[in-house]
């Protein structure tokens, strides 16, 4: 019993620590490709773009609370946590190349994409299911709770987002443009707190625990947000002189 126990759990481990490496892979291959394209065309077009699906798609995989098994601890939080992190780094990418005006005009864009997304999910649950189609009440489930997932998410996005863009840019002037880690960290830290603050008990209160989700949550953003310094760097190196759209 207590070898296919340990087996079992080795399993997960191994599984987890699988999704990661596949993960960073992920965050590799999609935001260099994406500074790439902003190298080239010297615009965020698809910065703009991975930004606005890594938010929808987020919204999305909360619905599912998961566990993430760190080999040193194991966390709870909502699947699109890992997702969602990302989209720090992107717009610290952005900021980086084409300032914090830029960065502020790709915000209200995944906000208006996010009500989009809203008003479709709507409307597709609310037609008549099929006669042969026997997965409304799964649907029902799963989507059901997107809509005040994706309401929570627009209050919390519309504060933290902007909150780290602005931060980014004050540490980013105060050290003259050098230290890159600096603002990197000190704008996703407390803007990532933030958000988990705001979004855990607009989403879920009266659904499930709030302080376990607000702990593991944030712990895995923190973590995110320092994994992404080594990629803030690449991307920096990759999107080579900025360009100042500041007025």
């Amino acid at each position: 019993m207590h070898t296919s126990q340990f087996k079992f759990g080795w399993k997960v481990k191994s599984m987890n620590f699988i999704l990661i490496i596949i993960w960073i892979i992920g965050i590799t291959c999609f935001t260099l490709v994406g500074s790439l394209y902003a190298r080239k065309y010297h615009k965020p077009d698809l910065l703009i773009g991975l930004y606005v699906t890594f938010i929808l798609v987020s919204q999305i995989l909360a619905a599912k609370i998961s566990a993430f098994n760190l080999g040193f601890a194991t966390f709870t939080g909502p699947s699109g946590v890992l997702v969602f992190s990302i989209t720090y780094l992107l717009t610290d990418i952005v900021n980086e190349k084409f300032g914090r005006r830029e960065t502020h005009k790709m915000i209200f864009i995944a906000f208006v994409s996010q009500v989009a997304m809203l008003f479709f999910l709507w409307l597709g649950t609310s037609f008549p299911p099929a006669p042969f189609w026997t997965l409304q009440k799964t649907w029902e489930q799963i989507f059901g709770v997107v809509p005040r997932i994706t309401l929570a998410s627009w209050v919390a996005f519309l504060i933290s987002e902007n909150v780290d863009a602005i931060i980014y840019q004050y540490f980013k002037k105060i050290t003259k443009g050098k230290h890159l880690w600096t603002r990197n960290v000190f704008s996703s830290i407390p803007s990532l707190l933030l958000d988990s603050l705001i979004f855990i008990p607009l989403a879920f209160a009266g659904l499930m625990p709030i302080m376990p989700l607000i702990v593991g949550q944030t712990a895995l953003k923190w973590i995110v947000g320092l994994i992404n310094i080594p990629f803030m760097y690449l991307n920096k190196a990759i999107l080579g002189k900025e360009i100042n759209n500041e007025k």
